[in-house]
């Protein structure tokens, strides 16, 4: 109802208290979980276990956050959207991405110095030991398509206030730890805006063969302020990689190792441990040696994603002592 999109106060006034013990309920069932989690959180501490947290860049249209702040968004006077967030045509896609999430309204997030930014990662940095940002890029400059169009083809880079938002945010949590997603169009003003700020990168195992020496994600390339992984949630995983590579990408691998046959997930796991990168995370999966059938996400796919769990009964004791060595051997064993 537009009395309810427009917020008018006194529909939601009606609309609260004929609703009351519903939203009670909702309420109570918040404060029961951010209560759980802090308990969790600080139980994980005591143990020398952090939480890494991941947030999307941008939010829903038919989020929260756009329903009460929609001058913050690109909208129409009809509060409608007006363009789109998405990505540019490339290898993988002939017409792009176009994700449908609104665009921020940078102008009018300036005016408060960014406080809904800073609120956000404020709340995150409570909840997490480290933030992720998904698609990093898109705080230096981000594909905004016109909400008409179809596809993403037709879009343009669309700039955003990168150092200045950045500055704001780390000024006012000045020790929240966060971890830049730079995957994908990379450019050196997006790796500039990084550097600044000397926030982390990600680096992928299953990225860095097939090519040539020059390849970043190649171990000699992979520096201290980096997280490496063999593969995170949108990859296939390790083994199931593996079994379906291109020739020329094991071919690479196998000399890369010096092996006809390696021991496939362990050689990457290995290699991920023995890089210089202050982080290594290695999915379940992985650890677990779990084929393509385990897989836990597909980008650009909406079915038969998210639906594997962990079962402890999985993890054997000679699995866990076959780690625990090589965390140790690598000089990666926090304690203990």
């Amino acid at each position: 109802p537009v009395e309810y999109k427009n917020r008018d106060a006194k529909a939601l006034q009606v609309f609260s208290q004929t609703h009351i013990d519903s939203i009670h309920v909702v309420k109570f069932t918040q404060f029961l979980f951010f209560t759980q989690w802090q308990k969790l959180k600080q139980y994980a501490g005591s143990k020398q276990i952090q939480l890494f947290g991941d947030i999307p860049i941008f939010v829903a249209y038919d989020s929260a956050d756009v329903w009460a702040n929609p001058h913050l968004f690109k909208l129409d006077e009809n509060k409608e959207m007006t363009v789109v967030a998405g990505v540019p045509p490339d290898y993988f896609s002939t017409t792009g991405q176009r994700w449908g999430n609104p665009h921020y309204n940078w102008t009018v997030m300036a005016e408060d110095g960014y406080a809904w930014w800073v609120q956000r990662l404020s709340t995150q940095s409570e909840l997490f030991d480290l933030v992720r940002i998904d698609h990093f890029r898109g705080l230096e400059s981000a594909w905004e398509i016109p909400v008409t169009e179809e596809t993403a083809i037709n879009g343009h880079w669309a700039p955003a206030p990168g150092a200045e938002l950045l500055t704001a945010i780390i000024n006012a949590i000045p020790n929240i730890h966060l971890i830049a997603e730079d995957l994908g169009i990379i450019t050196p003003e997006v790796d500039a805006l990084r550097h600044q700020y000397a926030l982390p990168g990600m680096k992928i195992l299953q990225f860095a063969f097939g090519g040539d020496d020059t390849n970043p994600y190649l171990p000699e390339h992979i520096d201290e302020n980096s997280v490496v992984y063999t593969g995170t949630h949108d990859n296939d995983t390790t083994l199931g990689w593996y079994r379906q590579a291109e020739s020329h990408v094991i071919k690479h691998l196998h000399q890369y190792l010096n092996q006809e046959s390696p021991m496939m997930p362990d050689a990457l796991i290995m290699m991920a441990f023995e890089t210089q990168a202050y982080l290594a995370i290695i999915p379940m999966q992985d650890i677990l040696g779990l084929d393509s059938a385990c897989r836990m996400n597909t980008p650009g796919t909406t079915v038969d994603n998210w639906g594997w769990r962990f079962k402890w009964e999985q993890l054997t004791p000679s699995n866990v002592e076959k780690f625990l060595i090589a965390i140790k051997q690598s000089g990666r064993l926090m304690h203990g």
